[in-house]
């Protein structure tokens, strides 16, 4: 299990008191699951060692892209853990806590589920994983979700991966799955993808700046994609796990 304790920034003076007490008691979560380890305390912020850093790797495209379909592979060939921020949400609203409550009337009431929320439940997951190595599916979809998660978790992808499909194969593709979701009729698709465009495109071009964003080229069959995605991880040396 990796662990690590995220640095407080020193701007947190800013912030309110609700929110400073809430970053505390993430820290001490933090600094629990850490044993044997002193925490030296510098300037404003803590900075502990950590077992082993995690490898992050963010998966972005748009709907009817493919990337579901290229994480599978992913996580059978590399051995990665998958997470996706919209299981997450949906699993939080079954289990009927009183963050699912509000994560539901948040949805029902047309407004965006706040991004600290969707990072908690990713960090939660992260957290309790055996695995150092993650791959998290649609995320981080606006800037500001990608802003709070380097806030509280603390580190930056190593890999995002931006699965780059022309506009009429992925309506073909959504048109064609029959999953019999109520969306999938071409004006909702269409909506959805001027939604990601909007969205989730300064996402990509941040990245792109930053020099850890790696285009495919989603359009093939799956073996011919994934063999653009392989000598990615590969250059990275992360381990592979055999395929049963």
């Amino acid at each position: 299990m990796w662990r690590r304790v995220a640095s407080l920034s020193s701007s947190i003076s800013s912030y309110s008191t609700s929110f400073v007490a809430q970053t505390a008691s993430r820290l001490n979560t933090w600094e629990s699951l850490t044993t044997g380890i002193a925490i030296a305390q510098q300037g404003k912020g803590f900075i502990a060692p950590k077992e082993k850093t995690p490898f992050i790797t963010f998966v972005l495209g748009g709907p009817g892209s493919g990337k579901g379909t290229q994480c599978v592979k992913i996580v059978e060939t590399f051995g990665f853990t998958h997470l996706s921020a919209g299981d997450l949400l949906r699993r939080e609203i079954a289990s009927n806590s009183a963050d699912g409550v509000m994560i539901l009337n948040t949805i029902k009431e047309g407004k965006i589920v706040p991004s600290e929320v969707t990072v908690r439940l990713i960090q939660k997951e992260m957290e309790s994983s055996d695995n150092d190595k993650f791959i998290i599916d649609g995320f981080p979809r606006t800037e500001e979700n990608r802003v709070s998660f380097e806030r509280f978790i603390g580190v930056e992808p190593n890999v995002v991966l931006f699965f780059d499909c022309p506009e009429e194969e992925m309506v073909k593709r959504l048109l064609n799955r029959n999953q019999g979701r109520v969306d999938d009729n071409l004006e909702t698709i269409k909506t959805r993808l001027q939604v990601f465009e909007a969205l989730s495109l300064p996402v990509i071009n941040y990245y792109s700046q930053r020099g850890n964003l790696y285009t495919i080229r989603a359009k093939g069959t799956e073996d011919e994609i994934f063999e653009q995605v392989r000598p990615i991880f590969t250059t990275f040396d992360v381990c592979h796990r055999a395929v049963e």
